[in-house]
């Protein structure tokens, strides 16, 4: 019999941490290639914000780096937290907003991945994000920022679906738009994970909002907070070899942030 939950994927920080864990190292790859390549300073020092279970924390810290994040959600600054003490490193994850926050220690380089920015649901707030994050950098440090936008011409992603397994368990993973306000700048997405083991089946439901952005809304946000550079621009592909021209078909995009 299958036990159905309705509720929230930041609540399950171990089925987050597979789900979106499984393409890490192209990532940190994509990363420390960035580092190389753009910022102009040398980096040691990492932040994420929204870092939910610091799933590029824990690896870019046994990378030789020291790393910090914050989030929202208890559930998995704990979880990112326990496992960096396990690995032996700081417990370094504070739950806190990604657009009100200040740090006592600049940091060299920033990153935020997988699209969590656009939880943040105002103009303001983006805003205040920005500003924040310039703060924490360094001059010319990074902010690496993987972003969904919505085309303007031809088709877009519209649903995806992935499976991840780690030993016993496999978490089988659904998500499609719902609702697309572009007037209201929001996307509502449903998801839906179908957690299997040996001997259970378990779904949770969620529905999730973000804010949109097509490229022209991007800039224009940009512009708010010159203290920040688009120093280049890379898609979901990770390969810092090859930038990508922004038009109005782009959609999955890499900013590529430098503090001035």
């Amino acid at each position: 019999m299958t036990d159905v939950v309705e509720g929230s994927l930041y609540d399950y920080p171990k089925y987050y941490d597979l789900l979106f864990g499984f393409d890490w190292k192209a990532e940190c790859d994509f990363l420390e290639n960035c580092f190389d390549r753009y910022a102009k300073c040398s980096v040691k020092r990492l932040f994420e914000p929204a870092c939910g279970t610091g799933r590029l924390m824990i690896k870019l810290a046994q990378r030789g780096y020291e790393v910090a994040g914050n989030d929202l959600n208890p559930h998995a600054v704990k979880y990112c937290n326990d496992r960096l003490v396990r690995f032996g490193f700081p417990a370094s994850a504070v739950v806190e907003d990604m657009s009100d926050f200040s740090v006592k220690k600049k940091f060299h380089a920033a990153f935020n991945m997988i699209n969590s920015f656009r939880h943040l649901e105002t103009e303001r707030k983006a805003t205040d994000h920005f500003k924040c994050m310039a703060n924490a950098l360094t001059k010319g440090g990074l902010y690496v920022l993987g972003v969904h936008l919505i085309p303007t011409a031809g088709n877009r992603m519209e649903q995806e679906s992935w499976v991840a397994r780690r030993g016993n368990l496999q978490v089988n993973s659904h998500m499609w738009c719902k609702e697309l306000d572009l007037k209201g700048r929001n996307e509502k997405l449903g998801m839906t994970l179908d957690i299997y083991t040996p001997t259970s089946h378990r779904q949770i439901r969620d529905e999730m909002n973000y804010r949109t952005y097509t490229e022209a809304q991007m800039q224009k946000l940009f512009s708010r907070v010159p203290e920040l550079e688009v120093a280049a621009v890379h898609d979901f592909s990770y390969d810092v070899s090859e930038t990508t021209e922004l038009n109005e078909t782009s959609e999955d995009i890499v900013y590529i942030l430098r503090k001035r």
